[in-house]
């Protein structure tokens, strides 16, 4: 079973964009190289700024809605919210 990724990019024109994938390296690529969405070709370049892992196809597009649904300030305290979590420890 192939792991799958719910992702969001932030394009040049500051816009949030929201997708899955099961490669998610190959799919910013895409992206930056215009063969992936129609709404980020005219966007470019596109930064990736937020991915989840999800087990199956079906969970990530279930994700994705819900991730869609939300309002701007919701998708950037969940961007927030990820890099806070995986923020080095402070020293001492």
């Amino acid at each position: 079973m192939a792991e799958w990724f719910v992702y969001i990019l932030r394009c040049a024109d500051d816009t949030l964009y929201t997708g899955i994938t099961n490669d998610l390296i190959r799919r910013c690529q895409q992206h930056n190289a215009r063969t992936a969405s129609r709404y980020t070709r005219s966007r470019l370049p596109v930064v990736l700024v937020y991915q989840e892992s999800q087990a199956s196809r079906s969970l990530a597009l279930k994700r994705e809605v819900a991730i869609k649904v939300l309002s701007r300030q919701q998708k950037k305290l969940l961007i927030q919210t990820q890099r806070s979590s995986v923020a080095p420890p402070k020293t001492r």
